[in-house]
């Protein structure tokens, strides 16, 4: 019978491809080759494969003729739903791709494309006719055991397919395991993928399996191989008189680390002092000289270039180097003589660097500061922690003012500054969370990251003028497409941005100023961060758009960050005068891989964090399920609204779940609007919401309006 298809099939396309052939209906096709009524529900699936393996196209008309359309390649993006589209390098839209047309891709893959003819008024739709190459060879999933084999449930909802696994290969797992199951097919569109569990990861109900089955998903390192670290062993010995040979020691220089309460790896220190005479402030911003222990090729190296990042989890922390560095002799602990790379610049009143050493040096901290104690001695006026760190308030005031002079002219050249507030969770010792808060932004944050940003882009000029190969910090400019898009999103609000597709960052830093404190602001600041492009690393100085600076890099913490580690290593042989002409050329070659390696890590790094606090937010709100919370709208569209908690918690109220009226959305003014009541919830309106549903897994939460704000329970 196959064999027989497969001829009608070819008879079918050489028709298609006669070059006496003119488009032709389906029973047009019937007629010409003389196809009774009975067979032609064969005929149409004939030209449905036939089309799906992007051979042939039918158009507007109905008519079938031989496939002109240009395959594309590009990357498939799936979603929850079965449906996904292909984001093609170079196009300004994505494809989209129809369940049907999936062709046994996952999300991730790279593939081919068929586009089909455009359909008026609808975007670019096509086939997926190749999978190029698979992103997926491993899942994340929970096990749910049958008979005589099982199933992996995939804990990512665009895998929308659960994984057979035959009982042999099911390495004893029973039902409720979280597991990584490796992939053997992936299956067709009539047969699931198979696969044979790799590791059982634990019980999905036992405590930290969650968190772990996200760095198993994300293929983050968790253990580092024993010759790594026997080798931080080795190397982390305590700072010897000839360990500072040639260094400039600054050890008599008053200096502090400031950092949050529960940091462990202090990778950057700060020193100021003020020449009245001549209003200039001395900044000293010390890095821990981390290159000191970690030699290039060594297999500390190799690991932390592999890693590219650490990464904070709620539970954890996965770091880049081994802790006997990290936490140990890079770490740069108050009282310890420490090796350092030290940017030393001498600033004017209004904030310019009239002068700058970058040097190799041996420092001593005084104290260990956290940004709450900073924050008690310079905004609430502490007097018991004034007095506990009498001798350096006044250093502390002065840091205050300096770092209000450096921001005020980086806000003056445009920078942005999207003031998102960060989540904190706090969890039990089995890791449920007990609260969600906040992340504070104080004045004490504000000094470090100030000091940090003129750190690093001192170092990035001097070495871009330099001509040295560089690893630098670069943001794009935003695609003029997204920016018009914008433009004619937030005129509906009153709001206008001049520039067109090409905009300086300066305009968009006033309309986040003009949207602030207006029901709005959430949106708005959302959207504009959406229309911008994602920071990365490349060897090339192209400027970051969204810090309005010319030139930038990452300097200031080689424990947690390789590209830190690298341009250190750069820096020192430069100093050391050893930056020959076979140097230079072995960090042309090299850079750019690891510009990629770092950009690609760091994703990875941050999805794996988002995804983290997303479901302990789910997972805190599952045991409020029933209460009553006041939050502010900061979402809408067809299916309902969303409403941001105080705690950064964010659920939807869905339409079925406005019980009131029946209730239609107006995509131009964004309110939803009750057709009988005429009630209208709008963007950025305060709202009661009751804690309708929570799943952990989705991770979804659901609201509905409660009562007192004007709707009805559903039990009423």
């Amino acid at each position: 019978m196959g064999k027989l298809y497969e001829e009608r099939r070819q008879k079918v396309y050489d028709l298609i491809c006669d070059r006496h052939y003119v488009p032709m209906k389906i029973k047009e096709i019937a007629i010409v080759m003389q196809v009774a009524k009975e067979d032609r529900q064969e005929l149409e699936q004939v030209l449905l494969d036939l089309q799906t393996d992007g051979k042939i196209e039918c158009t507007k008309r109905g008519k079938y003729k031989k496939a002109e359309s240009v395959k594309l390649v590009g990357t498939f993006s799936a979603t929850a739903k079965g449906f996904g589209f292909v984001e093609v390098e170079g196009r300004t839209e994505d494809v989209f791709i129809p369940e049907n047309h999936v062709g046994g891709a996952m999300h991730g893959d790279t593939v081919e494309v068929s586009v089909l003819p455009g359909k008026t008024g609808k975007r670019c739709e096509g086939v997926i006719t190749k999978v190029c190459e698979r992103a997926v060879t491993e899942v994340v999933g929970t096990y749910e055991k049958c008979r005589n084999y099982g199933f992996v449930v995939p804990d990512n909802q665009k895998i929308t397919r659960d994984i057979f696994v035959p009982q042999e290969w099911s390495k004893g797992a029973v039902d409720g395991h979280k597991v990584l199951v490796e992939l053997t097919d992936y299956g067709s569109q009539m047969k699931n993928p198979e696969g044979k569990i790799k590791q059982i990861i634990g019980h999905r109900n036992d405590p930290g399996v969650d968190i772990l089955s996200i760095v198993y998903a994300h293929d983050l390192p968790l253990e580092f191989p024993e010759r790594v670290l026997n080798q931080a062993e080795r190397v982390a010995k305590p700072v010897s008189e000839a360990d500072c040979a040639g260094r400039k020691d600054l050890r008599a220089v008053d200096m502090v680390t400031i950092d949050g309460e529960d940091a462990k790896d202090l990778d950057d220190a700060v020193s100021l002092s003020y020449d009245e005479g001549k209003g200039i402030w001395h900044l000293g911003v010390h890095i821990a000289d981390v290159t000191n222990y970690v030699q290039e090729g060594s297999a500390l190296d190799c690991e932390a270039r592999e890693r590219g990042t650490s990464v904070y989890l709620a539970d954890r922390v996965i770091p880049m180097l081994p802790h006997t560095l990290s936490n140990g002799i890079c770490s740069l602990n108050a009282g310890e003589d420490r090796l350092a790379l030290s940017c030393l610049m001498d600033i004017d009143g209004k904030g310019n660097v009239a002068g700058h050493e970058i040097a190799e040096t041996v420092i001593r901290v005084n104290r260990r500061m956290s940004y709450a104690s900073v924050k008690k001695i310079l905004t609430d006026r502490d007097e018991a922690e004034r007095e506990e760190y009498r001798e350096l308030v006044p250093m502390f005031e002065q840091m205050e003012t300096l770092a209000q002079i450096l921001r005020k002219k980086r806000q003056a050249r445009g920078s942005i500054d999207f003031d998102f507030p960060e989540s904190k969770i706090i969890l039990d010792e089995k890791g449920h969370p007990l609260e969600i808060k906040p992340y504070e932004r104080n004045t004490a944050t504000k000094i470090i990251e100030d000091f940090m940003l003129i750190a690093n882009e001192t170092v990035a000029q001097d070495y871009y003028w330099q001509g040295l190969p560089f690893v630098y910090r670069t943001h794009d400019n935003p695609d003029p497409d997204k920016i018009r898009q914008l433009a004619v999103f937030i005129a509906n609000f009153g709001y206008g941005i001049k520039g067109g597709g090409d905009i300086h960052p300066k305009e968009l830093q006033k309309l986040l100023v003009r949207v602030g404190d207006s029901p709005e602001e959430s949106l708005i600041s959302r959207l504009t961060l959406r229309s911008m492009k994602q920071a990365k690393y490349t060897p090339e100085c192209s400027g970051h758009f969204g810090l309005a600076a010319k030139y930038y890099c990452h300097f200031t913490s080689p424990i947690r960050r390789y590209p830190d580690l690298q341009i250190h290593r750069i820096i020192k042989e430069n100093l050391r005068g050893r930056m020959t002409p076979e140097r230079i050329a072995h960090y042309e070659e090299l850079l750019p891989g690891v510009a990629s390696q770092c950009s690609r890590t760091e994703r990875r790094a941050d999805e794996a964090e988002r995804e983290t606090i997303k479901m302990k937010k789910v997972e805190y709100m599952c045991a409020h399920i029933g209460e009553t919370f006041e939050g502010v709208i900061s979402g809408m569209n067809n299916y309902g609204f969303y409403v941001e908690l105080p705690n950064t918690v964010e659920g939807m109220v869905h339409v079925s779940n406005l019980i009131d009226d029946r209730y239609y959305y107006n995509e131009t003014t964004y309110e939803m609007t009750g057709s009988m009541t005429g009630k209208v919830y709008r963007m950025g309106q305060k709202v009661k919401v009751i804690v309708a549903d929570a799943d952990k897994e989705l991770r979804t939460i659901d609201f509905r309006v409660a009562a007192d704000d004007g709707e009805q329970d559903a039990d009423e």
